[in-house]
């Protein structure tokens, strides 16, 4: 391979790793490891899930999981989550294991979807954070939800997708070697 040819895809690789290097996300389950449940009376006043959400940093890109029996969770407005009623949810999702992909930064609005369940303290708000590489968000969409398309075993895992730096210098070894 010529030097003007390995300048290039040195220089190449070199901006790949450089734009790859800030893509991370995390996956959270709500309510830790008791998961999506109606708080119980003696429980922070039925604000568990808003307490549980203030304690953790959320970023355009990460996902939170829903895990819960015989209930659902919906996505919805500021005044629907208010009202504990929803007319027009943005998301609905009763299978149990729901993961929802935070796609903008902005409040996120959810409740269960059983009657009784909200009032009694089953909802939360979550604030994604604004970072200075978001683009222009797009609004919430219904599509949002992504069943069994992540791991399932820890209540807060982390997937990073990013070349480490000794990974990188491998690499770009290997390119430089090869003919």
């Amino acid at each position: 391979m010529s030097p003007s040819k390995k300048i290039t895809l040195v220089t190449i690789l070199v901006s790949f790793y450089m734009f790859s290097c800030g893509v991370s996300s995390t996956e959270l389950e709500v309510g830790g490891e008791d998961g999506w449940v109606v708080p119980n009376s003696n429980n922070t006043h039925g604000d568990m899930f808003n307490q549980w959400a203030s304690h953790n940093r959320f970023k355009v890109g990460d996902t939170i999981r829903f895990k819960y029996k015989k209930d659902s969770v919906l996505v919805v407005s500021e005044d629907e989550y208010k009202q504990c009623k929803a007319t027009k949810p943005q998301l609905y999702s009763n299978n149990q294991d729901t993961v929802f992909k935070l796609d903008r930064p902005g409040l996120f609005y959810f409740i269960s979807g059983v009657s009784g369940h909200c009032e009694k303290g089953q909802k939360m708000i979550i604030k994604v954070m604004e970072t200075e590489s978001s683009p222009d968000s797009p609004p919430p969409s219904s599509s949002s939800s992504l069943p069994g398309s992540t791991p399932k075993n820890s209540s807060a895992l982390k997937t990073a997708v990013q070349f480490t730096s000794s990974g990188f210098a491998v690499l770009i070894v290997s390119v430089l070697v090869w003919h």
